[in-house]
């Protein structure tokens, strides 16, 4: 930077200190050249070699000259674009007729301080001496530049020559800094921006799906940009991540280059994006061959992507089926014919002629005899070009060469803009036009800017506000032949969309993939979690490595990578799978269950049996049995016990509000007088025995069949008015439980109030011991009549059941605490029915001979 600004100081000093009068060069550049002279002159800056050397720094009086090293013959082919361009221009009468257009080429040699070199010289002329006018107006030496080749050489000479708003118009570079109108005003490419190409490489990752890569650029402005407009798209995107980013060494660096390559060879990254130039792609391939680093998708981009050089058969196993951006190819008649006529100067016999230094490299010889080397010969200047062996001739696939034909005719087509203009209707001072005997460079940028037109190949030429071309790029792949060179194909284009984004079109039928399978290899951290499953990312990942979760139970995720897991609504639960929300199983004692079915049988079958004692209780209702101890009590005793089987198949069943309300108050009511009535019976018995004795008459008053009846009626109200009470404070309902299990939703009955539910059974509870009670001290009584010893069996059943239930019924989830209470009822209800009506069953139907009003009086006689 130093050297450079020494440069431009010292010439700017020289034109000041001759101001009166006359400008001298103090110094020539002495570098690789091309001209042609003209009424306007167009500057042109190309690399036609690949790289210098310097010499060494020394105190001599003259300076020694940097020596150009690695002739490139599409770099040449490039420059004489520019040539054919201006020709063509010249022999069109339509498009500035009456002119004739020049160039001056200059060869940078690779080096940045050259190019650079190249760019003053294009400022300041070829001549040693020139006469400034007294106003110091006139035209300069060129008007316009095409170049350069690279990013950091376009940079360094839009900062010098955009002071004198000299318009540049680049072919080949890309960096997305040079679109930053403030720094650069004059620059304008033909070639789309780094920011559209990257984006066009992360579309067509995307597509193939692959979402961990490394990414090699180069060491200048170029790599720069790009690594840093990559990391920012990355960014934006969320969906793929950067396994490794490194920088290629400038210079050869085989220590840097071997652990790069390793670096490649040890990551998982199976795909490889490269923004480099040719130079560096030689050096890393041949580290590549020599670690032996295959199994690589290799991504390109525009500066290599077609790149000759690299399609050798050494490189063949390790290049082969690479994709790479390149810039869109174009056709150009003639230029064929053109170049076949190319041919050096006989009269010129500067070492500096680029078509002398092409002849001798192409036909390995050399114009001056002494600087001939072992097996070279003399060139004679009429060697036919179209028996050489060279790319040179090959038009087939002109890319940087359409873009370097498309930017010369953007600066014809501005100067014939700016010669077309109508006096007094011109966009400058006073709406005068540029004279073209001293028009200046920044009159040619106005209409520079305002430039479109198509070419022949139907392509649009025009630039935007940022100086930036139409962006399009064709996609190429390299197709492995089986003589195992490489055919470079096309086949896609990425290009701007009408909505703005990038529009990607392949033919993946064309492609060739460098896999065992012929197809995309797999290029991924981790692969993409299914549904089902969620991702999660360690801190010290990049995001797009992590690790597959599955949903907890209750949750679901129904998309790949989903981020989080969802749960399910209220009555649905997550499939086995975790990727749908199902309908959650319902749960109830059911009549179509085996355990339904028994207890709704054993329900009946009790019913039935009741019914069946009812009736033989009626049809011999005369009989002394059925009549002692008041045979109504003994009616109503079996209702109440039809009543309480039935009351069991309320249990049963899919729980609704009408039987949730209805189950315990029909249960409660029906032991209540059930109870009743064995709690009057046993009463009465004592009552009996009681009156039996001397002076006892007194006590059956107060136990008629009025007061037993309203005995029951009572202790029934009772229980009745406790259901009411229940029913209206706090009324059982259904209710959906789902504490017992997730996957399910267990419909049961809320009992409402905890406390009415208690107080029903503790009445049951007490009526029933009070019974036991009575029934105990009644047990020794005569048993010609007395039921004291079948009433204290048939409760101490009823009261073991009923405190077994209390705990079990606690303890047993869903629909089986139901049928604790089912198993309760009935068994207490069986308990009851074979205790008190089974012996008197037996002697009615078994042995009628004792069912005698003799046989009892008799008896208990005789005991």
């Amino acid at each position: 930077t130093c050297l450079l600004l020494s440069v431009c100081f010292l010439f700017v000093c020289c034109v000041t200190l001759s101001l009166p009068s006359t400008c001298d060069l103090r110094r020539k550049f002495y570098l690789n050249e091309m001209h042609k002279s003209g009424d306007v002159v167009l500057g042109g800056l190309f690399e036609v070699h690949y790289t210098s050397v310097f010499p060494k720094l020394t105190f001599t009086s003259e300076p020694q000259q940097p020596v150009c090293k690695g002739f490139d013959t599409l770099g040449f082919r490039h420059a004489m674009t520019m040539a054919f361009a201006v020709e063509e221009i010249n022999n069109n009468s339509s498009l500035l007729p009456n002119l004739t257009l020049g160039y001056s080429l200059y060869d940078n040699c690779g080096a940045l301080v050259i190019g650079f070199s190249g760019a003053l010289s294009l400022a300041s002329g070829r001549d040693k001496e020139f006469l400034l006018r007294q106003n110091c107006s006139g035209s300069p030496p060129v008007l316009g530049v095409v170049g350069d080749h690279y990013s950091t050489f376009s940079i360094a000479i839009a900062n010098v020559l955009g002071l004198y708003n000299m318009p540049i118009v680049s072919y080949f570079a890309t960096c997305s800094c040079l679109s930053d109108r403030q720094r650069f005003p004059t620059f304008f490419r033909t070639i789309p921006n780094d920011a559209f190409q990257v984006r066009a490489m992360i579309h067509i990752l995307q597509h193939f799906g692959w979402t961990w890569f490394g990414l090699l650029v180069s060491d200048d402005d170029y790599g720069r940009h790009v690594a840093q407009s990559f990391q920012a798209d990355l960014a934006e995107s969320g969906e793929s991540c950067l396994a490794y980013l490194e920088v290629l060494p400038w210079d050869s660096n085989p220590g840097e280059l071997r652990r790069i390559v390793h670096a490649i060879k040890t990551s998982t990254a199976r795909v490889v994006i490269v923004f480099a130039h040719e130079i560096h792609m030689i050096q890393l391939m041949e580290e590549v061959a020599q670690q032996n680093v295959t199994g690589r998708q290799w991504i390109a981009s525009e500066t290599w992507s077609s790149a000759a050089v690299l399609q050798t058969q050494e490189l063949t196993p390790y290049l082969s089926g690479t994709l790479g951006i390149t810039i869109r190819r174009g056709e150009i008649p003639g230029f064929l014919d053109f170049l076949l006529k190319i041919r050096p100067d006989p009269n010129d016999t500067s070492e500096t002629s680029l078509v002398k230094q092409f002849w001798e490299h192409t036909f390995q010889c050399k114009f001056n005899p002494a600087d001939r080397e072992d097996g070279e010969s003399v060139c004679t200047g009429h060697e036919n070009m179209e028996l050489a062996e060279t790319e040179f001739l090959d038009v087939s696939n002109l890319r940087p060469e359409y873009n370097v034909y498309k930017a010369v005719y953007a600066l014809a087509h501005a100067l014939d803009d700016m010669l077309r203009c109508e006096p007094g209707e011109g966009p400058f001072t006073g709406r005068s036009c540029a004279s073209l005997q001293a028009v200046e460079p920044w009159q040619l940028l106005h209409y520079l800017r305002k430039v479109n037109f198509s070419t022949e190949f139907g392509d649009e030429v025009s630039f935007d506000e940022n100086g930036d071309a139409l962006p399009i790029y064709d996609v190429m792949n390299w197709l492995r032949l089986p003589d195992g060179k490489i055919k470079i194909q096309n086949v896609g284009e990425v290009k701007k969309s009408d909505a703005g984004g990038e529009e990607l079109t392949l033919n993946e039928d064309k492609i060739f993939w460098n896999t065992d399978s012929k197809k995309p290899i797999r290029s991924v951290c981790s692969e993409s979690c299914p549904p089902g499953t969620r991702m999660a990312r360690e801190r010290t990942q990049p995001e797009c490595c992590f690790s597959c979760v599955s949903c907890s139970e209750g949750k679901i995720s129904n998309n790949t990578n989903s981020l989080e897991c969802f749960s399910c609504p209220e009555d649905f639960w997550s499939s086995p799978q975790r990727d749908l929300c199902v309908l959650k199983k319902t749960e109830f004692l059911s009549y179509e269950e085996p355990l339904g079915i028994c207890l709704t049988t054993t329900s009946l079958l009790g019913t039935f049996i009741c019914a069946v004692v009812l009736g033989i209780f009626i049809y011999h209702r005369s009989t002394p049995i059925v009549r002692a101890n008041n045979s109504e009590l003994s009616f109503l005793l079996l209702v109440s016990l039809k009543l309480c089987f039935l009351c069991s198949l309320l249990f049963i069943g899919r729980p609704i509000l009408w039987t949730c309300q209805l189950r315990h108050a029909a249960f409660g009511i029906s032991f209540v007088l059930c109870v009743s009535c064995i709690l009057v019976k046993t009463m009465v018995v004592l009552a009996v025995f009681k009156a039996s004795k001397a002076g006892g008459g007194a006590s059956l008053k107060w136990f008629g069949a009025t007061q037993q009846r309203g005995t029951v009626l009572f202790l029934t109200c009772i229980q009745a008015a406790i259901c009411i009470a229940w029913l209206v404070s706090s009324s059982p309902a259904p209710y959906k439980n789902t504490k017992y299990h997730n996957d399910k939703i267990v419909y049961e009955c809320a009992v409402g109030s905890t406390v009415a539910f208690a107080v029903l059974l503790g009445y049951i509870g007490i009526l029933a011991i009070l019974s036991f009670v009575l029934a105990f001290l009644a047990r020794n009584l005569p048993n010609n009549f007395n039921e004291a010893k079948l009433i204290t069996f048939s409760m101490l059943i009823f009261c073991a059941v009923w405190v077994a239930f209390v705990p079990a019924y606690i303890n047993s989830p869903g629909k089986y605490a139901d049928a604790v209470e089912v198993f309760a009822i009935l068994a207490s209800s069986f308990g009851l029915l074979v205790a008190l009506f089974g012996p008197k069953c037996y002697l009615i139907l078994l042995k009628p001979d004792r069912n005698t009003k003799k046989a009892i009086i008799g008896r208990y006689r005789k005991s």
